[in-house]
């Protein structure tokens, strides 16, 4: 607007790839990504920056077209990828009033049109293996959605009622049966950062879209929080999952990055695990990371952390668009060494553009920058550029 050799919800997946190693495969590096694409309208350093991040491992996505377009996309991309051995992520971003009319506005024209696509996404993968990163923003930015505690949000697109938060969960939920009969994938559902929502609210929306039938839930996709911050974050989500569904607890009493810690203050955020601690007790129930969801973590663009802009600079700062001085994170890697991750990868593609910010001022330019960024997707030399500069661990010199 994330272990190692992923153990448990991906081991089936690892077998299936490699049977006579027994190791997780390499994360897909596709000669075709848009990255490399870019380096086709480049010259000199910009293009030599886009060649550097071409090399790394980076999501592929699947964003529009026919049923039968996604299905010959789809085909391609996995079937390239099991040919060299290794692992594709497939970013799926066609639901229906995804963004909610923001920078990267579309989808599909309706639940019908969305489960047709859906097939075609299937039929394409076939018995083959991906990891599906499933509808970015799809449970964080939902039409007419109220939450827990009864509020409206503000996605109100026209001529829709409340009844489209319903068809929302009815999509995923129909998504997650459709694509779940692939032997080969590993499912991730939205779950949003932890500069977003709190756990609870999360793990109920994750909850209706039976994130019980898939793999867990990814964070951070287009967002800059650090690995400091998305690592708790996702052992909350994950234990709060596990305290509403085995222990009975009302997601609200789940304990967050806003209370009783405090958001700005990394310190108070062993609060938060103690809270969680003193429920797990409370209820009786034994954490076990082996048997909770786990998450993925997109590690693209957070090396520096997020944005912080001067307060009351901006009507709306929009940090998450295209902010300035922010630098690659972890490179991608089945191997997390956390029992409650299963791999850092890069969904978002770094050197994309978040879209055409303007801050809450009337544009055409990007205030912070001082120039237009280009559309969502298409890519930005300048942010690239900088994300090299400033990655962290830094990119070894070529």
């Amino acid at each position: 607007m994330m272990r190692s050799l992923i153990v448990m919800s991906l081991t089936s997946l690892t077998i299936c790839a490699v049977p006579a190693l027994g190791q997780a495969p390499a994360l897909f590096v596709d000669e075709r990504s848009t990255t490399a694409n870019a380096t086709g309208t480049l010259e000199g350093p910009d293009r030599e920056v886009a060649l550097r991040l071409s090399k790394i491992p980076s999501a592929s996505w699947l964003a529009y077209g026919s049923p039968e377009i996604v299905e010959e996309k789809a085909r391609d991309i996995v079937g390239r990828a099991s040919a060299q051995g290794q692992l594709p992520v497939l970013a799926i971003y066609n639901i229906p009033y995804r963004d909610c009319a923001l920078y990267s506005a579309g989808g599909a024209a309706d639940s019908v049109a969305y489960h047709e696509w859906i097939l075609g996404v299937a039929r394409g993968i076939g018995d083959r293996s991906a990891i599906i990163i499933l509808e970015p923003d799809g449970l964080g930015v939902i039409p007419w959605h109220r939450t827990l505690g009864g509020d409206l949000e503000g996605c109100r697109p026209e001529g829709k009622g409340e009844d489209a938060a319903a068809r929302r969960y009815e999509e995923l939920r129909s998504a997650i049966a459709v694509l779940s009969e692939r032997p080969g994938v590993s499912i991730y559902l939205d779950g949003t950062g932890s500069s977003w929502l709190a756990p609870g609210e999360v793990a109920s929306r994750l909850i209706k879209a039976d994130v019980a039938k898939v793999s867990g839930f990814f964070l951070n996709v287009s967002n800059f929080e650090s690995d400091g911050r998305v690592i708790p974050y996702a052992r909350w989500v994950s234990d709060c999952i596990a305290l509403v569904t085995r222990g009975g607890l009302d997601p609200r009493e789940c304990p967050s990055q806003y209370s009783p810690a405090v958001f700005d203050d990394e310190k108070s955020w062993a609060a938060t695990d103690k809270g969680y601690d003193r429920l797990f007790v409370r209820t009786g129930l034994e954490r076990d990371p082996s048997r909770q969801k786990h998450a993925v973590i997109d590690t693209s663009r957070n090396g520096q952390g997020s944005w912080k802009p001067a307060a009351g600079r901006y009507r709306d700062p929009e940090v998450w668009c295209n902010p300035p001085g922010r630098g690659l994170g972890r490179r991608p890697s089945l191997e997390s060494g956390n029992l409650y991750v299963d791999a850092f990868l890069w969904i978002k593609v770094p050197g994309e553009s978040d879209g055409e910010c303007l801050r809450g001022t009337a544009g055409p330019a990007d205030p912070e920058r001082g120039v237009k960024a280009p559309p969502a997707g298409q890519w930005f030399p300048a942010q690239a550029r900088e994300l090299i500069e400033l990655a962290e661990p830094p990119i070894p010199a070529e």
